[in-house]
């Protein structure tokens, strides 16, 4: 008897279920009995669409199963299921009329491709096909036109942080994209903030487990603050509510998307001191960045104004840790500033910090880039200096009275203070401390000991806040 092929595609399986498929191939094995056909094999390509970049490994199978006569006869439930591109079909035919292999559809009739006539039909099916596809194509590009006109979202696969109708909030998926904006702006990695939630047992919209691309992807969303993106470009406001407040979203796109951006280290907020230890010689802030020496780079503190001061960071940050235990394991440490009811003021205030700070060099970068004028700098960067004095002021009002909490009385200073999360460690440090890094002398310290560090203490001074 002919061997017939069954082939069978859907373009979206939307249920992943295969049930589209299943009804071609119940129906093109009715259509090979009555026309006395034994099955010999299925090609399946499910969630493929023929209109589309995207390989087809079955239909290629198939091709090659015609070509070296293993398939006599090919049953498909439309033409359209076969192919809708012309190039495609030239390359069917080629593999069908050598040996004359009959295509029998469910819907369109059987064709004779070893016939010019019988060729003819099928390139007019195939016209047709490409004819609809690309209407289909263009009235799906106008209604996402004016959908984003309107505000209004598309369609498509759920949006993390909403249900399916892309406008109605999922309270826990708002914190986890709140959450991880926050630590990004303050320093974690996208790595980290991955294996959190994956530890955490929190999945992806799809139910999948997060990457650090994945998450990147989620947290780069214009509708996450509120706004409507057409094509990459952000076209207005959205119907849905936001995720995060724009300013935030905006410095955290600035943070991510900086092609000087360092995916393995960043200096923004991972280090405790940078932005409260100050310079003993200009007395500006320092900041945490990458200082060369003669074998490798090591982060370290310097003053942003002139470089006057440079410590190396990790040994800074850990002796500066042993002082603030020892301080609280004393007896009177009840005298430090009375402890409040928690710190998230305190959190949020520092976040909102770096998110200003970040917004600015976001403008700065664009300014350079010629994505805005010098009005446009002067406008943005007045309003956020103007709003980053306002959060630095209730920062240092917010970082008293709060940030010991917990601490003080506590039967192991040390175990407390390692629990602590870096924001909380910063604030306890802006309550407690002064820290100003002087100049060292050139050379070994005194007393230096051969493998040990350069770090002497004696440069870090340390006031002690009423």
């Amino acid at each position: 008897m002919t061997r017939a092929a069954v082939y069978v595609r859907i373009s979206r399986d939307r249920q992943g279920g295969g049930l589209g498929v299943a009804r071609q191939e119940d129906d093109c094995r009715e259509l090979a009995a009555r026309h006395g056909l034994t099955v010999a094999q299925v090609y399946r390509d499910n969630d493929l669409a023929a209109y589309s970049d995207k390989p087809r490994p079955a239909y290629r199978r198939m091709l090659d199963d015609i070509a070296t006569a293993r398939i006599d006869a090919v049953l498909a439930w439309h033409t359209d299921r076969l192919h809708r591109s012309p190039t495609e079909l030239e390359e069917y035919i080629s593999a069908c009329e050598p040996r004359g292999v009959p295509t029998y559809t469910v819907k369109a009739g059987p064709l004779d491709l070893s016939t010019p006539s019988g060729r003819m039909v099928a390139r007019q099916l195939g016209a047709v096909a490409r004819y609809e596809v690309e209407h289909q194509v263009e009235r799906q590009q106008r209604a996402k036109q004016q959908a984003a006109a309107d505000g209004r979202w598309a369609g498509g696969r759920r949006p993390y942080g909403y249900e399916a109708d892309g406008v109605t909030l999922r309270p826990d998926e708002v914190r986890v994209v709140a959450e991880a904006t926050d630590a990004i702006l303050s320093g974690a990695s996208l790595r980290a903030q991955a294996a959190d939630l994956n530890a955490r047992a929190v999945r992806t919209s799809t139910g999948r487990q997060w990457t650090a691309t994945e998450l990147r992807k989620v947290l780069l969303r214009a509708r996450n603050a509120g706004l409507r993106e057409h094509r990459g470009e952000i076209v207005g406001r959205a119907v849905w509510p936001p995720l995060v407040d724009e300013d935030r979203w905006r410095a955290l796109v600035s943070l991510l998307t900086h092609p000087g951006r360092r995916t393995q280290w960043s200096s923004a907020r991972r280090w405790l001191l940078s932005g409260l230890a100050l310079c003993g010689v200009c007395g500006t802030p320092v900041r945490a960045t990458l200082m060369s020496t003669s074998a490798r780079s090591v982060p370290s503190y310097t003053c942003k104004a002139s470089r006057c001061v440079g410590r190396n960071a990790a040994e800074l940050d850990a002796y500066v840790s042993t002082v603030v235990v020892e301080r609280l394991s004393r007896p009177n440490v009840a005298e430090l500033p009375a402890a409040g009811d928690g710190h998230p003021a305190t959190t949020a205030l520092q976040v909102d910090a770096a998110t200003l700070r970040e917004r600015l060099d976001g403008l700065a970068a664009a300014y350079a880039d010629g994505a805005i004028d010098v009005r446009q700098l002067r406008e943005g960067s007045e309003r956020l200096r103007a709003r980053l004095v306002e959060v630095e002021d209730a920062l240092a009002n917010a970082g008293r009275g709060n940030a010991l909490a917990g601490l003080v009385g506590a039967a192991d200073a040390a175990a407390a203070w390692v629990e602590l999360d870096l924001h909380r460690r910063r604030a306890v440090l802006d309550t407690l401390m002064t820290v100003t890094i002087h100049r060292s002398r050139k050379g070994r310290p005194a007393g230096w000991i051969p493998g040990s560090s350069y770090f002497n203490p004696a440069t870090i001074e340390i006031t002690w806040k009423s």
